[in-house]
C-alpha cells in the first residue's frame, strides 16, 4: 500500500522542482545607455511626465535621457548610475504615469470634477497619486482607479467620457507633483455623499464642492 504514495511524493517533489526552478517571467527590464526599445520609450515618457525629461519619446537610450534618469535617481536617493534596473524601475512607477495611465487619470478627473475650479481638478488627481504611494491601496493607477466603489464615476459610467485638455493638465500636474489636497486619500461632496464612513475621516481642506480628508 506505500507503493503508490511512493510514486506520487516523487511525482509531486518532482513539479515542484520543475517549476520552483524557473526564473521569474516578470523581472523588471534593465535599460541603459544604447538600449533601444518599448521600454525606452515608456522610461522617457515616465521621466517626461513627471518632469525630468522634455525630448520627444523616441525609444533610444542616449546621453539626453541618461542625464534624466539620474537626475531623477539622485532625486530619490537612488543611486545615481544612469542605469534604470528593479530599484529605479519600482521608485518610478509610484511616482509617474505611462500613456494609458494617464489617459485613465485624466477621464477620473473629468468625471469627478469637471465643475470644479483647475485647483479642484489637480486635488482629485492627486488623491489618486496619493493612493498610489500608500500601502494601504493598490499598487497602479489602474488598480487604484478601479477599486470597488472607490469613485462614483466609475459605479454611474462617467468615466468613460472623453477628457479635455483641461483635465490632462490637471492630471499631468497631480503626477508632477502639486497637491492641493495637503496629502488626502479621500474627499467628497457633502451635499450628495451617503456613506456615513466618509464621515469619520479627517478632514483637512475643502476645495469647491469636494471635503479632502485622511
Amino acid at each position: 500500500m506505500r507503493k503508490p504514495f511512493g510514486i506520487a511524493f516523487i511525482a509531486c517533489l518532482a513539479f515542484l522542482l520543475l517549476f520552483t526552478s524557473q526564473p521569474p517571467t516578470e523581472a523588471a527590464s534593465l535599460v541603459k545607455m544604447g538600449s533601444a526599445n518599448g521600454d525606452v520609450w515608456d522610461l522617457q515618457f515616465r521621466l517626461n511626465t513627471a518632469g525630468y525629461y522634455t525630448e520627444k519619446p523616441d525609444g533610444h537610450f542616449g546621453a539626453v535621457t541618461a542625464d534624466a534618469v539620474r537626475r531623477f535617481q539622485r532625486s530619490y536617493g537612488l543611486p545615481a548610475d544612469g542605469v534604470v534596473g528593479a530599484q529605479t524601475w519600482t521608485v518610478l512607477k509610484k511616482v509617474s504615469v505611462n500613456r494609458a495611465e494617464l489617459d485613465q487619470l485624466a477621464k477620473l478627473i473629468y468625471s469627478e470634477a469637471r465643475g470644479e475650479s483647475y485647483t479642484g481638478q489637480v486635488a482629485v488627481g492627486a488623491v489618486v497619486m496619493n493612493r498610489l504611494r500608500s500601502k494601504e491601496f493598490p499598487n497602479s493607477i489602474a488598480a487604484v482607479i478601479f477599486q470597488p466603489r472607490a469613485f462614483t464615476a466609475i459605479d454611474d459610467g462617467q468615466f468613460w467620457l472623453t477628457p479635455n485638455a483641461t483635465a490632462y493638465r490637471a492630471a499631468l500636474d497631480a503626477v508632477r507633483g502639486w497637491d492641493p489636497s495637503n496629502g488626502c486619500l479621500y474627499y467628497f461632496n457633502p451635499h450628495v455623499a451617503t456613506s456615513k464612513w466618509i464621515w469619520t475621516r479627517p478632514q483637512k481642506i475643502t476645495i469647491g464642492s469636494h471635503i479632502f480628508c485622511m
